[in-house]
């Protein structure tokens, strides 16, 4: 299994420093591991033998039903893991007592997708009551969505327990924004213990996601023309976005997809478009033409030229992220009962 935490490429020092900064780094490391809960594959095997085949099998009639619901399900993980780590926490629906995440402006038109959980939990309460967590759930369908529109396989690591908190706060300072600049956007990935690298591959998968045209208006009517060139495609696909998202007025709620390709396949289309200037998301494009972008740009031609390294890297930076956990779920979480309420 992979750890939640991985050592980033650091600049040369000189050997005093370097000598310094290696044994902090050993300590700190020593201390992670001992202290850090751990997630293994084999954790449901007595308990809940059956819990990877009824969420593939739910999962194979949502995306049959609707490609795009594979989508829906990989934002909602990734939403779900960047506050608090993957504990369930953006399932949760406000009440009373709590303040869910729902409604923080990075998730309240964004997130769809809670029902395929809602429903996959009850036919997991069926089987094996009160033994899966929502946070499993959740990180096994987004693995599996993948799959199911032709994106690589990766074993999941399972044993998170779901939270009895939610933190909106977090949900508004975590999520990275579509008109984000490259390096907050990169700030926000090292925060989590993800990589450059991480961030470049897990944004592949826009390959199979929808935007909105408030998320992508100051895109294709500020610098879109800069990046793409003035090339009959090109103008063409932009005037079709124009259509689309009116530069002023109603709108905002209308989407497209971010591979205009090939929107419903897991594939390296989305890293073609970025070559050709096309983006849809300003924090897409940068990542190739921001000249602060050195490292970046190099990802996605090779992304973009060798599908199999980038399915590689993103099933790895998936284990990556799926194992960031909330340490205090490990200790006074629980397995929900609905993923919408923490136990009464």
């Amino acid at each position: 299994m992979h750890s939640s935490k991985r050592m980033g490429h650091y600049p040369s020092l000189s050997s005093v420093k370097c000598f310094m900064v290696l044994v902090c780094i050993s300590v700190f490391s020593s201390a992670s591991l001992a202290s850090e809960p751990r997630l293994t594959l084999d954790y449901y095997k007595s308990t809940c033998p059956t819990v990877f085949e009824i969420v593939r099998t739910e999962m194979e009639c949502q995306v049959l039903s609707d490609p795009r619901n594979a989508a829906l399900i990989v934002r909602l993980h990734f939403h779900d893991c960047f506050v608090q780590g993957c504990d369930g926490s953006v399932l949760l629906d406000d009440t009373i007592n709590l303040e869910g995440e729902k409604k923080a402006s990075p998730n309240v038109n964004s997130l769809k997708g809670y029902r395929i959980i809602d429903r996959i939990k009850n036919k997991l309460e069926s089987e094996c009551p009160g033994i899966v967590s929502c946070a499993d759930i959740l990180t096994i369908a987004a693995r599996d969505a993948v799959i199911l529109v032709g994106g690589p396989y990766w074993d999941v690591p399972v044993g998170r327990k779901d939270s009895k908190t939610a933190s909106y706060g977090l949900a508004l300072e975590n999520l990275p924004a579509a008109t984000e600049g490259l390096l907050s956007i990169i700030s926000k990935f090292l925060y989590q213990g993800l990589s450059v690298t991480d961030m470049v591959a897990l944004s592949g998968a826009h390959t199979i996601g929808m935007a909105r045209c408030v998320n992508f208006r100051a895109r294709i009517y500020g610098d879109f023309e800069a990046t793409s060139g003035k090339n009959p495609l090109s103008n063409s696909y932009l005037s079709k976005l124009k259509s689309i998202c009116p530069e002023t007025g109603s709108g905002d709620n209308n989407v497209t997809a971010m591979d205009n390709v090939t929107p419903n396949l897991f594939d390296n289309s989305f890293y073609h478009t970025l070559l050709r200037g096309n983006g849809l998301l300003n924090s897409d494009q940068q990542m190739y033409s921001s000249l602060l972008g050195i490292e970046t740009r190099k990802l996605v031609q090779k992304y973009a030229e060798d599908p199999v390294a980038f399915f590689n890297q993103f099933a790895d930076s998936m284990v990556k992220m799926g194992n960031i956990v909330n340490s205090d779920s490990f200790v006074s979480g629980e397995v929900r009962k609905s993923c919408r309420f923490v136990n009464t």
